[in-house]
């Protein structure tokens, strides 16, 4: 069993980032300054999870109708990336995604996306169940309203999800200043 304090702190080499469904159609729905906060740390943690060798997992919601992931994320994914396209709320209820996820090795999960107080919630809430340590970053995450967002930020803190942001978490990936990996994350969050 983890301890309390040790949940709260991240390897790169227990890491997987995951992208829930950070879709054209949904963020459409969200306000202007919004969509461009969560698509600047999505990017921004897409791009350190690759220098860190931190393994990438996107999903999309019924992308017949919320269509794709959105081209500013897309163009900064591993060339190839798969993308695990579901119904359900929750990836971790999909079909094949625990498979996916358990064969990465890896019980800390870095989720991002939308909408928080549904997919993000859900997917949250069936992975601590399942035995993962969940660090959510909240400028990544977005409801279509504030309250929402606020709600299901609110409901995954109280179900054993840690809190924390994209600058908190890829420092904590880094560990240390001096690296070449450091010189290049140092250059995105600027």
């Amino acid at each position: 069993m983890t301890s309390t304090l040790t949940r709260y702190f991240l390897d790169p080499t227990d890491s997987v980032l995951l992208i829930v469904d950070a879709q054209d159609r949904l963020l459409q729905a969200f306000s202007e300054d919004s969509r461009v906060k969560i698509i600047k740390n999505a990017r921004i943690l897409a791009q350190s999870a690759q220098i860190m060798d931190v393994p990438i997992i996107v999903t999309e919601q019924y992308p017949a109708g919320l269509g794709h992931t959105v081209s500013e994320l897309l163009e900064v994914l591993p060339a190839g990336q798969k993308v695990h396209e579901k119904l359900d709320f929750s990836c971790y209820r999909s079909t094949g995604f625990s498979s996916i996820l358990s064969d990465f090795g890896r019980k800390s999960i870095i989720l991002l996306g939308v909408e928080a107080h549904i997919c993000v919630l859900q997917t949250a809430i069936d992975l601590v169940n399942a035995g993962y340590l969940i660090h959510v970053a909240a400028d990544a995450v977005g409801s279509r309203t504030n309250s929402n967002c606020e709600v299901g930020l609110s409901m995954m803190r109280d179900n054993q999800t840690v809190i924390s942001s994209t600058e908190t978490i890829v420092f904590q990936w880094l560990k240390r200043a001096g690296s070449d990996a450091f010189k290049k994350i140092s250059r995105l969050v600027r």
